[in-house]
């Protein structure tokens, strides 16, 4: 047997020369299941956990429990082990995976352990530091979507006489300024809920989408109170059907569905990150209409309707699609673009936070 491996029973494992031999006969492994054999082993005895095979394994690639299920079960058919009466690697449920079996350094050094080249050394356990870059990324990425949709509903939203003139740009500042406020605030609530997944132990793609739509609550519940609030103060009455809580616990649930869609992405490229929120809080905002509930345009609209001696309308959005008014084609399309310019902008700047401070995507996602 060749020096620098490490031997059990009568297989030999070279971390070097990433070979995994049985009486010198070489065992077929893919280089993932290598790397995972090769952590077990130099562990020889001690707890591997979930979080150590997604950091130190597959390395900013998020995966499910079935990957890592899939890569031990591969493992143990390829060493003749048995899970339920295992003599190499043992499952600790809910935590990870031991290697059970006597294990001897072969060679004149001393075992490598952080050195070898099939592991990176793991990161830092996931802090409150990475917690607010996170978050804050996302409440950056609102505000930068609220541009955009408050551009959009500004240049639509303008009777036709003030088209070219001072009211109009009256009502686009104003419609800018107020969706680039709203975004910040949701981007914030639904950024740091998506966050908040990478305290969670394990399935965290799971705790991704149930952060960010308890981030989307609480936040809807909490600019309708507001605005209603303000509404009934300035006006002495205030339209009851705006945007609310449940509204943006779907855009939320959607937006940690896109953030951890846009993780399965290799190299964290930002388009394609962009297009996974985008696509997931899109279609999610598409059927808030279509449920009888009411976005950005939506709750525009009724505002319009209920103080007809505003400036306001968006009869000229809906002329569009054919219809008199902002009927329902108008506010299922809007509904689309909203979600797709907030879900795009806010998983783009998480995952561009990410690669800026050198996070796992698993970490918070997987």
């Amino acid at each position: 047997m060749a020096p620098g491996s490490f031997r059990f029973e009568d297989f030999s494992l070279d971390v070097r020369d990433r070979q995994l031999k049985r009486a010198d006969a070489p065992v077929e492994l893919n280089a993932r299941y290598l790397d995972a054999l090769a952590l077990l082993v130099r562990e020889n005895g001690r707890l591997v956990s979930k979080d150590r095979f997604l950091e130190e394994v597959w390395r900013g690639v998020p995966v499910t429990d079935e990957a890592l299920t899939q890569c031990v079960k591969t493992l143990r058919r390829q060493l003749g082990d048995d899970a339920g009466r295992p003599r190499f690697i043992e499952t600790v449920p809910k935590h990870g995976y031991r290697f059970i079996a006597p294990v001897e350094w072969v060679g004149d050094e001393v075992a490598p352990v952080a050195q070898a080249p099939a592991v990176a050394e793991a990161p830092g356990r996931y802090s409150w530091a990475q917690f607010g870059l996170l978050g804050g990324a996302g409440m950056i990425g609102g505000g930068l979507a609220g541009v955009f949709i408050g551009l959009f509903y500004g240049f639509g939203a303008a009777p036709e006489p003030l088209q070219t003139g001072v009211g109009a740009t009256s009502v686009l500042m104003v419609l800018v300024c107020l969706s680039v406020v709203l975004g910040l605030i949701a981007g914030a609530g639904v950024g740091f809920g998506v966050a908040a997944a990478g305290f969670a132990p394990d399935r965290r793609w799971l705790w991704s989408i149930a952060g960010g739509a308890a981030g989307g609550l609480l936040t809807g519940a909490f600019g309708k109170l507001i605005g209603l609030d303000a509404f009934n103060l300035l006006f002495g009455h205030s339209p009851g059907a705006i945007t609310g809580a449940a509204e943006g616990a779907l855009i939320g649930g959607a937006m940690g569905l896109g953030a951890w869609l846009s993780g399965l992405i290799p190299g964290r490229r930002l388009v394609p990150s962009f297009a996974a929120g985008g696509l997931a809080v899109g279609l999610a905002a598409a059927v808030v209409p279509l449920a009888g509930g009411r976005l950005m345009g939506g709750s525009l609209d009724l505002l319009a309707r209920q103080f007809p001696e505003s400036q306001l309308s968006l009869a000229q959005i809906g002329a569009v699609f054919g219809e008199t008014g902002f009927g329902p084609i108008s506010q299922t399309v809007t509904g689309g673009f909203e979600g797709l310019m907030f879900g795009g902008w806010v998983v783009a700047a998480m995952m561009l936070a990410r690669r800026l401070g050198g996070l796992s995507a698993g970490k918070t996602e997987a």
